[in-house]
């Protein structure tokens, strides 16, 4: 895709009053693929307020796949673990992103939701753990 695409898409995310605007600048961004986008998700991620946004800026990481951008993914599973009621589709997408990522910083703050009462989300933490790192049992206790 040319720049001026890009462009337009980054303006989009960043100015538009719909929200459903900003997430499909934030999915497009997401299937361009490219690293040079990770700071500006990054910082849309820490001004945008709408959930479904939010949710799309993480899953253009996950297709971006560039490691900057698994800490600022990692501060938000971190909220969501925090909050009285967690968004389970925010922590299905968020364990999604870091798989595909692949970064192994991601673990040890996976390793707090395997421990979830949760079955179904005790199992996709499980799976994330060893997609990210087979050895992840032994990883975490050095950790």
């Amino acid at each position: 895709m040319e720049n001026v695409s890009y462009d337009k898409l980054v303006t989009q995310l960043f100015t538009s009053a719909k929200w459903e605007k900003r997430a499909e600048a934030a999915r497009e961004i997401g299937h361009l693929g490219e690293a040079k986008a990770t700071n500006l998700l990054v910082r849309a991620l820490k001004s945008e307020k709408d959930p479904i946004v939010i949710n799309s800026i993480i899953e253009a990481f996950g297709r971006i796949k560039d490691p900057k951008s698994t800490m600022p993914i990692v501060d938000f599973l971190k909220k969501e673990i925090e909050a009285e009621e967690p968004d389970k589709t925010r922590l299905f997408v968020i364990m999604e992103s870091l798989i595909k990522i692949g970064d192994k910083r991601a673990l040890t703050h996976l390793g707090l939701l395997y421990n979830s009462c949760e079955e179904e989300l005790k199992s996709v933490t499980e799976e994330a753990l060893k997609c990210i790192d087979p050895n992840w049992k032994e990883n975490i206790k050095n950790h």
